[in-house]
């Protein structure tokens, strides 16, 4: 989705926050999905640099988050709502985070340091010779975090821990066996 169509998107659901009236469209979940929706909007959230409407789902009788780069079709329907009592998405997620995150050692090429800066601080790096670094990277172990790794391309190797290391080299020589024939 291009940038205008997220502009127009923010436009449609700020008019349909202001006026309480749903909202439809097609949304693409997880492994390419296509569910139609009808939500009623509550707040728009701006979550790692990712623009995301919290709303009431009538498809899912609750409440749920959709990132807009995901949604196809987005119409302001005639029908107004009457808002539900509802509890704001906890956004700080940061005791979650300290359970299931882990600090993986990668070695990075200088080039992509601005890359790897949007993920952590500038403290989680040492120098490593002229060129490269060690960074102390947040890490979840799913495919989200494994994809991440994969845009750093041959510029970012992973150190450790091994499992992870040796999850990496999986994935690669699995993609290698696709262009062997």
């Amino acid at each position: 989705m291009g940038n205008e169509n997220i502009l127009l998107y923010l436009e449609i659901v700020k008019a349909s926050l202001q006026e309480s009236k749903l909202l439809s469209f097609e949304y693409i979940a997880h492994h390419g999905n296509k569910t139609a929706r009808t939500v009623e909007p509550y707040q728009l959230v701006l979550k790692s640099s990712h623009w995301y409407l919290h709303g009431y789902c009538h498809k899912r009788n609750n409440f749920r988050m959709f990132r807009l780069s995901r949604m196809s079709n987005l119409q302001l329907q005639k029908r107004t709502f009457t808002p539900r009592e509802y509890q704001k998405p906890a956004l700080d997620f940061a005791d979650i985070l300290d359970t299931i995150q882990t600090k993986i050692k990668i070695r990075i090429h200088k080039s992509i340091m601005d890359r790897v800066l949007d993920f952590c601080t500038y403290e989680h790096f040492s120098p490593d010779c002229e060129e490269y670094y060690i960074v102390n990277f947040p890490f979840i172990e799913n495919e989200y975090y494994y994809n991440i790794l994969f845009s750093f391309r041959d510029k970012c190797e992973c150190l450790e821990p091994l499992h992870i290391r040796t999850e990496v080299k999986r994935r690669i020589q699995k993609i290698t066996t696709l262009y062997e024939n």
